[in-house]
């Protein structure tokens, strides 16, 4: 099985940023525990800032891998772009949050993603991923 996480703006700061929200662990630790985890998943990760760079990435993928874990941080709330390019593609999308999107600020409660998506798994801190990961499996 080829999984990859995708991870969209601020999500490199892990670890330093708002440790309350987003606990005291970088990603690129916590990736590592994943593929010691799931060694049987061709497991791959990909972060940026820039949300034309996620769509060429869910383009680049969307054709080839059996699941995409994408956790697009402030972009499900605005981006129609990255909704419409998970719509565009075949391979299946678990949309991902870190923390509880609905227990924080009115506009984080709306995505535009999660039409498009397979499912949705929020507020598990970073084990939403290794539940989006299972979700797969």
């Amino acid at each position: 099985m080829k999984l990859i996480i995708i991870n969209g703006p601020n999500l490199n700061l892990l670890g330093k940023r708002e440790p309350t929200i987003y606990g005291d662990s970088s990603f690129e630790s916590y990736y590592e525990n994943l593929k010691s985890i799931y060694p049987q998943v061709e497991l791959s990760y990909f972060q940026s800032n820039i949300e034309g760079e996620i769509i060429n990435k869910l383009h680049e993928v969307g054709f080839e891998y059996d699941g995409i874990v994408l956790n697009a941080a402030a972009y499900t709330h605005t981006s129609v772009a990255i909704g419409d390019a998970i719509k565009a593609i075949k391979t299946p999308v678990v949309e991902v949050h870190i923390s509880n999107t609905h227990a924080r600020e009115e506009f984080r409660h709306k995505s535009f993603i999660a039409k498009n998506a397979k499912g949705v798994i929020l507020g598990f801190g970073l084990d939403s991923y290794k539940l989006a990961i299972q979700s797969f499996l």
